[in-house]
């Protein structure tokens, strides 16, 4: 298994100008097929839904590919995949759905390694319905999860447990699985981030054990939009509030407003370019992701390798953060006495984006006591060794 690099980078019109982006974390590049796909749809024929004219089935049609598209990355049916404009959005909205089940007693359980998405709409709807938020704590000698501090949390009142699948800015990768059967076994609920995790693995929802779901196509080479997976049948026992004329069925309840058809389409087609990074044989599109995003997984750990070995090679300069045993090619350092923005500004000025900042992850940087700040370089299936070596030079040379 392997990728074309030549043939992919040429897919992506962006890089021509010759950067090299490390900046995977925060949104990809946008492939030549996904913009495709939007512009046809907006040119239309396009009106909104519908089983008459041409340009409503059009539209229906995209619904049904976009549905389609994501039950085939994340392995859940169709009718389980619910739009949104973004995870934030997606988040909070459920948060609602779900907090009109607790009452005063109840308690969730959030990590200190989630990006504030995952944090703050639970932390508020909790303050809203009287419920306790306990938490998982970080490790700081190997920013892991303190899974001691998970059992002491978990009680026979936890009503949901909310975990990211990989931190976006250390990358470190919890145990999904074992938390969401911990979790289970007293009766909660596991609504899991996976924004960084879907990004660079292939995501089966059931295997992690989570009953919420929620990634972003943007992370991965689409528009920028969310989506959330959950069971059709647990999605019926929600009732959200909603305009009365609109579709109370699974998944459209949770949909308000008319869906952008174009960004859907888009969506839809970065699985599609998702499935031909590694092009071969395969009888499904799921099949096709798997060996796609397989080897993707090879090429990124393979540049990971090479940029952890020339980050040693500057010394005590730099402090790389990112050390869990299991985790995603994004690297968080802070530079000895200097300030991480000037280092952006510096690599920058060489085409070389890398972006500074604390990522919206409020937790990790609060528990950790990083500073802010620090930063993160974030590897994609499109960098190459050269861009690996422009940046090590470029800090290199920084320093």
């Amino acid at each position: 298994m392997a990728i074309d690099l030549t043939a992919l980078r040429a897919k992506f019109p962006s890089l021509a100008a010759g950067l090299a982006f490390f900046d995977g974390p925060g949104g990809t590049q946008t492939p030549r097929p996904v913009a495709d796909a939007i512009a046809a749809t907006m040119i239309g024929p396009l009106s909104n839904r519908g089983t008459v004219s041409p340009s409503e089935l059009n539209a229906e049609r995209v619904v049904t590919d976009f549905r389609a598209a994501y039950a085939d990355l994340l392995n859940m049916p169709a009718s389980g995949i619910v739009h949104g404009r973004s995870a934030t959005q997606l988040t909070y909205d459920f948060s609602r759905h779900l907090a009109k089940t607790w009452s005063a007693g109840d308690e969730i359980v959030l990590s200190r390694l989630d990006h504030d998405a995952n944090v703050r709409p639970w932390v508020q709807a909790a303050e809203h319905a009287g419920v306790t938020v306990r938490w998982i704590e970080i490790l700081p000698e190997t920013m892991e999860l303190d899974l001691d501090s998970y059992e002491r949390a978990l009680t026979s009142r936890t009503r949901l447990v909310a975990v990211t699948a990989a931190s976006n800015v250390l990358g470190t990768k919890p145990p999904v699985r074992r938390i969401a059967d911990r979790a289970h076994e007293v009766g909660a609920l596991v609504y899991v981030d996976g924004v960084h995790y879907a990004a660079h693995h292939l995501v089966d929802v059931p295997a992690l054990g989570a009953d919420l779901f929620v990634c972003s196509p943007y992370k991965f080479f689409g528009p920028h939009c969310g989506v959330l997976a959950a069971a059709p049948e647990f999605l019926e026992t929600l009732r959200p509030d909603k305009l009365v004329p609109s579709s109370n069925a699974v998944p459209e309840r949770f949909e308000f407003g008319t869906l952008p058809y174009e960004i859907l389409a888009g969506a839809a087609a970065a699985v599609d370019f998702l499935a031909e990074l590694d092009p071969g044989t395969g009888a499904s599109r799921r099949e096709r992701l798997t060996r796609s995003l397989g080897s993707t997984h090879e090429h990124e750990l393979t540049l990971r390798a090479r940029l952890e070995e020339g980050l040693e090679s500057l010394g005590d300069a730099v402090t790389l953060h990112s050390k869990a045993s299991d985790r995603t090619p994004t690297l968080l350092m802070t530079v000895e006495s200097r300030d991480a923005r000037e280092a952006q500004a510096h690599l920058a000025a060489r085409g070389v984006v890398a972006p500074a900042g604390s990522f919206y992850a409020y937790e990790p940087f609060t528990a950790l006591k990083l500073e802010d700040p620090a930063l993160r370089v974030g590897l994609a299936a499109y960098n190459t060794s050269d861009e690996v070596a422009r940046f090590l030079d470029g800090l290199a040379e920084f320093l």
